[in-house]
């Protein structure tokens, strides 16, 4: 849904005013991604456990109430950037293609 936004920024605005607008380079985000999931794959690890070992804890918030924290959260984080940020390169580099 996010790369589909952005493709619908790029449609209606045009490549340059989008790209001058949002000034985000993908190559970054996919990298940021990548470090995200790898670090907290890489957790279970340092912890004695497999890699990948999901951990999960309770935290009491004042206004919230009981909130669960996960490593999941994180990793699909990581997986969302780098999804958005590859679909956002390929599709920046195609509509920049002057062919």
């Amino acid at each position: 849904m996010t790369a589909s936004a952005i493709v619908l920024m790029y449609m209606f605005f045009g490549a340059q005013e989008a790209g001058r607008v949002m000034r985000l380079s993908y190559p970054v985000v996919i990298s940021l991604g990548l470090l995200v999931a790898a670090t907290v794959g890489t957790v279970g690890l340092l912890g004695g456990d497999a890699f990948f070992t999901q951990y999960f804890d309770y935290v009491t918030l004042p206004l919230v109430g009981e909130v669960e924290l996960t490593t999941a959260l994180p990793f699909d984080l990581g997986v969302y950037l780098v999804v958005v940020g590859a679909t956002m390169a390929a599709i920046v580099t195609i509509s920049e293609d002057d062919a």
